[in-house]
């Protein structure tokens, strides 16, 4: 579909959305100093994955939102990754803001040069960088995401994922993929970048909402089975009592 403006309105959308499911994490983690539930890695992850998608977009010309979007995708997450080392690993904050402008330097060093890599390549006529950089970017989102399927099969439970988190970043995935859809030229990596990924998140949710309803079932029969035992006990106790008088 040939439509500029579309393209715009929900690529801008992504962007925001993919904005507000860290920034509620961002300030929760400030607000009771502790991350105890986070995982540095999955955040820095995350900040590494901008680098390839960010590069694919630019490259393969983009709407502006959709350039944009992996840049907030790495500030937003470095930020949570800052608050990880903090909070948790009680690093100096001399050394994180040390290793965040480092790490900063190296992402943004490593895009600048792949873009101009990228669009040197296309000119010759070579089209499987742009290709690897599309694999390479869903594969690392995907490997952030991935890690909570992993917790859940191994604890059984919905292993503390918020949903409302899950589905600020699957609205974002569906608007990023309707922008993709809109663009003048369609691009089928695009598609299977946010494609993938909303995939992912779509299946996530599902088994987060079988595990609590598994878990809520539990707990609504734990008080029945206890109450019958509990009951049971009682009748047998006083049972015995009357015996004990009668004797």
């Amino acid at each position: 579909m040939d439509s500029p403006a579309a393209a715009n309105v929900f690529g801008t959308l992504g962007a925001v959305l993919w904005s507000l499911q860290l920034l509620p994490q961002i300030w929760k983690n400030w607000r009771r100093h502790e991350t105890q539930s986070l995982s540095s890695t999955f955040f820095l992850s995350w900040a590494v994955a901008g680098v390839p998608l960010g590069v694919y977009n630019i490259a393969d010309d983009f709407n502006i939102a959709l350039q944009i979007q992996p840049k907030i995708l790495i500030f937003l997450s470095l930020w949570t990754w800052f608050q990880c080392k903090y909070y948790g690993d009680k690093w100096s904050t001399r050394k994180i803001v040390a290793s965040v402008i480092g790490i900063a330097i190296v992402l943004a060093g490593a895009e600048v040069g792949l873009v101009y890599a990228l669009k040197l390549a296309r000119e010759r006529g070579h089209t499987w960088p742009s290709i690897l950089m599309a694999i390479v970017a869903a594969l690392l989102l995907a490997g952030g995401v991935l890690r909570h399927y992993l917790q859940m099969l191994k604890t059984r439970s919905d292993a503390g994922l918020s949903l409302k988190f899950a589905t600020l970043d699957l609205s974002g995935d569906v608007a990023s993929l309707l922008s993709v859809i809109f663009q003048k030229t369609l691009k089928i990596y695009g598609i299977v970048i946010y494609g993938s990924e909303l995939a992912i998140w779509v299946g996530l949710i599902g088994l987060a909402i079988h595990y609590r309803r598994v878990s809520n079932g539990d707990f609504n029969k734990g008080p029945e089975v206890d109450a019958v035992v509990l009951g049971r006990g009682e009748t047998r106790a006083g049972g015995r009592n009357e015996e004990n008088q009668i004797v």
